[in-house]
């Protein structure tokens, strides 16, 4: 690449630090640091909402995996990852039920009351390793066009984006987020029109790629896990459910109905990159390896659209974070106060801080795309019990017994699928996989793993009931 086009890069990182300074807030108030209303109390609008929500879901590490799943897979592989945009409506349901039946203003005053304080902030710290993986898997995916991984251009692009997303969070908070989000939302769709234009006509040219037989049932198997997974994986991601919070309901779900359709379409537009990459016989990452076969322009086009949805899944990253640590951790139900903002602009530092460690230790080369997508098979994994005690809340006698027999059988089943990923071993039978190809397993796993912790859930509902007529008894 010529010195022009090391700077380049650059350029593009500027003019997104100009455009977003210029829709941040200066100063806010703790509600609006916290809630994300505007001056004057007001509820952000369903298409700020929308744009908000949908944007937040178009991670940089999706737009990578959507792009390295189709290139795997064909077409069924960017269907599979678009999947999992059903979270939306999952957890739209949820928390239109949550808050219009029990009244509850986070999903952490829900657990409080139904489970317990105890079982709340067990969620909650899932909920953490969550916003932990965001920070690295994000930032990872932006720097990449910065320089190749392990240089010193890559390191300044890790730091920098870091820095300044955590500068402007630092200020506004939620509040920040959603105004940048439209602005972000806009961006991206942009960018898409002009990436589609960009590898369409070659695509078209060429002629789609032929999948073989055994990639084509790997993709439906995967396809088969985005499903089953999205009945739990929408619940430990605070950036999609705190914006469940912050409207009327009605607005909610509606909001996250809409925003579901647009990222899952942008996700599976997206995908065609990954089918021009298997076309052309590209090889690596296909976020990468596409724009770097299509020249400088093209290059930037693709900067432009990691930095662009990385950013925005970072401010929300950070303002989640100060929400977690500043409110949801005491169940805090006063107004909040400078104190809880302060130290949620504390927690913001740390979790940028902390969230790039992973950094210094995983040098994957080619492997980058397969290894983001893992991070997101396993987080979906860890946390398949939340889908009973969530969606099954409303059966007679749930309580402690229940989240408890739900949430650890899901944690171990997470914790072996990682051993399994990182070691390379085989721990689960062959006979539990379902399907075939590389995600037979995990779908096994999860296929079964949910059927374990939905039992349990149950167990403990029965465990419950009798406790509770026992007491009865003694009571008369």
């Amino acid at each position: 690449m010529t010195q022009f086009g090391m700077v380049l890069p650059w350029l593009v990182l500027a003019s997104y630090c100009v455009i977003v300074l210029r829709l941040t807030p200066q100063s806010v108030t703790p509600a609006q640091f916290f809630g994300g209303g505007d001056a004057r109390g007001a509820a952000p609008g369903l298409w700020l909402l929308v744009a908000s929500a949908a944007i937040t879901w178009i991670f940089a590490k999706s737009i990578a995996n959507a792009a390295d799943l189709a290139g795997a897979f064909g077409i069924i592989g960017g269907i599979g990852y678009a999947i999992y945009y059903l979270s939306f409506v999952v957890a739209g349901v949820a928390i239109y039920l949550i808050r219009v039946r029990g009244g509850h203003a986070s999903l952490a005053g829900f657990l409080t009351a139904k489970y317990g304080p105890a079982c709340a902030r067990l969620f909650l710290i899932a909920v953490a390793i969550r916003l932990f993986n965001e920070v690295w898997s994000n930032t990872k995916v932006a720097s990449l066009y910065f320089g190749a991984e392990g240089s010193a251009e890559y390191w300044t692009g890790v730091a920098f984006i870091t820095a300044f997303t955590v500068y402007y969070s630092w200020r506004g908070g939620l509040r920040s987020s959603l105004l940048t989000d439209g602005a972000q939302m806009i961006l991206a769709a942009i960018l898409l029109v002009m990436v589609l234009a960009i590898v369409c006509p070659g695509l078209l040219e060429r002629g789609l790629p032929e999948i073989p037989a055994g990639a084509h049932m790997a993709g439906l198997t995967f396809c088969g896990l985005a499903l089953v997974q999205v009945l739990s994986y929408p619940f430990h991601d605070p950036v999609m459910t705190d914006r469940g919070f912050i409207t009327d309901p009605r607005v909610m779900i509606k909001g996250f109905a809409l925003a579901g359709l647009l990222a899952g379409a942008f996700i599976l537009l997206f995908s065609t990159v990954g089918l021009y990459g298997r076309a052309f016989g590209l090889t690596g990452s296909m976020a990468v390896a596409v724009p770097a076969s299509l020249g400088l322009p093209v290059l930037l086009v693709f900067n432009a659209i990691m930095l662009t949805s990385a950013g925005s899944t970072l401010d929300s990253t950070f303002a989640s974070a100060a929400k977690l640590a500043g409110r949801d951790w005491t169940d805090a139900r006063m107004p909040p106060t400078d104190s809880d903002a302060r130290f949620g602009r504390r927690v913001m530092v740390a979790i940028a801080l902390l969230g790039n460690l992973p950094l210094l230790g995983i040098y994957m080369g080619d492997a980058v795309g397969p290894a983001v997508i893992a991070a997101t098979t396993i987080s979906g994994t860890m946390v398949m019990g939340l889908a009973p005690i969530f969606l099954l809340a409303f059966v007679p006698g749930v309580g402690p017994w229940s989240f408890h027999l739900a949430f650890w059988p899901g944690l171990l089943f997470g914790i072996l699928v990682t051993i399994e990923s990182a070691l390379k071993v085989a721990i689960f039978p062959a006979w539990i996989d379902i399907g075939s190809g590389a995600y037979a397993d995990d779908l096994g796993v999860n296929v079964w793993g949910l059927a374990i912790c939905t039992a349990g859930f149950l167990l403990g509902a029965l465990i419950g009931r009798r406790n509770h007529r026992t007491w009865e008894e003694k009571e008369s």
